[in-house]
């Protein structure tokens, strides 16, 4: 089967805790570097009862400078204990960029029920995207199953801002608990389109300019845990210029809005490692919050920093909020540098399309 990035390489043989074949290994092309992915044995039983439910955990083994894969290992005994009973675990380490994406695709055509993101927001954010193939949601090969594979969360990255939103601690064996009760809600995911880009998706938050600048220099620190989004930051700030961008709302007629510093689109509330950007952020509110920072200086973000943090920035001058469905957003100037970034991961530049999609996945919550 041919995906995007990998060739997925089917060997059952090497399987027998899952209900069915299952992908194992994963190359680049033109490479013959292999990257195993191991299903978890349940009591030494070497075959599967058809209705148990097959979970897939897809671990970044690298995220957090090792400390996921770690934890992960620690991790998996209370994992076996608390779902051998009723579910087939299988156990998929990502073997590089965008590699989880092709391993959710698979595991959905092949009926999983669950496809669980063990990593930071980037890991989920790779998740999410795999969800999704040409433009429309991944659909199972066996057709006369109707029961979607849900989406779950095991925090274990630098950064877990999506669960801030629901206010989950970033405490592993509490998701563990949640994957065991299994309620499942719908949620909200945003689409970005450009003028020749493929569609790229997101469950966070997406942003422009200044922050996705600073987003874009922290992801080269991020030995330093959270200080990468403060050393991104200050980096960020060197050179920088507010610019005039123009947006067109729900479709509507375009507006100038003068002196842009940051653009923030919101399908949750945190980024940046604990921010509060856009706190009336609710992905499963079937819209957007938006919010625009403009004309600050250097100087603003320290001063009013806390206020960021705790959500209250919406009471300071040049700072507004507003709901909507989808935002078009354009350089006026037309320069192509404006940076644009989604969950963390640098996009590209403007100009770029945000839309919503209601209610789109089940997540497990």
């Amino acid at each position: 089967m041919a995906c995007n990035y990998y060739q997925i390489a089917f060997r059952s043989e090497m399987v027998s805790t899952l209900s069915k074949p299952w992908f194992l290994r994963a190359e680049l092309p033109m490479s013959s570097d292999l990257s195993l992915h191991r299903s978890i044995p349940h009591g030494g039983s070497s075959s599967s009862s058809p209705s148990r439910r097959d979970l897939v955990f897809i671990v970044n083994p690298r995220g957090a400078n090792g400390r996921t894969g770690k934890e992960w290992k620690k991790l998996l005994p209370y994992l076996r204990s608390r779902l051998d009973k009723d579910c087939n675990i299988c156990e998929s380490l990502t073997s590089g960029p965008y590699h989880a994406i092709d391993i959710t695709r698979e595991a959905i055509r092949e009926g999983a029920d669950a496809v669980i993101a063990v990593g930071g927001d980037g890991t989920l954010h790779e998740v999410v995207n795999g969800f999704f193939w040409a433009g429309k949601p991944v659909s199972k090969h066996n057709k006369e199953d109707a029961h979607s594979t849900a989406l779950g969360l095991i925090p274990l990255g630098t950064g877990s801002d999506f669960a801030r939103t629901w206010g989950w601690k970033n405490d592993p064996y509490e998701a563990v608990d949640r994957i065991v009760k299994g309620l499942r809600s719908k949620v909200d995911v945003g689409v970005i389109s450009g003028e020749k880009e493929e569609s790229h998706y997101f469950i966070n938050v997406a942003d422009i300019h200044l922050s996705a600048k600073a987003g874009y220099y922290a992801s080269r620190y991020k030995r330093f845990g959270n200080l990468c989004y403060v050393i991104g930051a200050l980096q960020a700030f060197i050179g920088h210029k507010n610019w005039d961008l123009r947006i067109k709302v729900n479709g509507g007629e375009w507006e100038i809005c003068p002196q842009v510093t940051a653009l923030c689109i919101g399908n949750a509330k945190y980024f940046g490692g604990g921010m509060r950007i856009t706190p009336s952020g609710d992905p499963c509110s079937r819209e957007f919050e938006v919010v625009i920072l403009q004309d600050f200086k250097w100087y603003d973000f320290i001063l009013k920093l806390h206020k960021l943090y705790s959500g209250t920035h919406l009471t300071v001058k040049n700072v507004s909020s507003r709901s909507v469905h989808s935002i078009e957003v354009e350089d006026i100037s037309g320069s192509g540098s404006i940076y644009v970034q989604s969950d963390g991961e640098h996009l590209g530049f403007l100009p770029r399309k945000f839309s919503i999609l209601p209610s789109v996945i089940e997540m497990i919550c």
